[in-house]
């Protein structure tokens, strides 16, 4: 079963779409923007940049900011490098623990031949666990 398998497949078409028009080259912030007219293109709901708090004994102690949050429920992370790491991975988890999502995606726009896309599901998250989401999907 696929965590909030229709929100995704939206996200990854607009994905796709942006990685086909404009390929690898890139610097990340072209793709935020590519991606934030694709998303308005597919009437995919999204708050770009929303600022997350990272709270300690009820007190704000910073906050991080993910490229997008989509049907308020679904970071999506983007990354224009020739490699993913696990830097990037352990990135999109802090965002689901602050912010209390579900789901991330991890975008790198910067592989060739195909975008790199991986699922990211929070562990205790009611749904299926990281380990059965986290191959990644590439996409030519």
């Amino acid at each position: 079963m696929l965590y909030y398998k229709e929100e995704s497949y939206a996200i990854f078409g607009a994905i796709f779409e942006v990685y086909k028009t404009l390929g690898n080259t890139f610097i990340e912030s072209f793709y935020q923007k590519a991606l934030e007219h694709e998303f308005t293109l597919r009437s995919i709901p999204f708050v770009p940049q929303k600022r997350i708090p990272a709270m300690y004994k009820g007190r704000e102690i910073g906050y991080y900011t993910p490229d997008f949050v989509c049907y308020d429920r679904i970071i999506v992370e983007l990354k224009s490098r020739e490699s993913t790491t696990e830097e990037e991975q352990k990135q999109v988890i802090n965002y689901l623990n602050i912010g209390g999502h579900d789901l991330g995606i991890l975008v790198n726009f910067g592989t060739y031949p195909k975008v790199y896309v991986q699922r990211i599901v929070r562990k205790g998250a009611s749904v299926p666990s990281v380990e059965e989401e986290e191959t990644p999907y590439y996409f030519e």
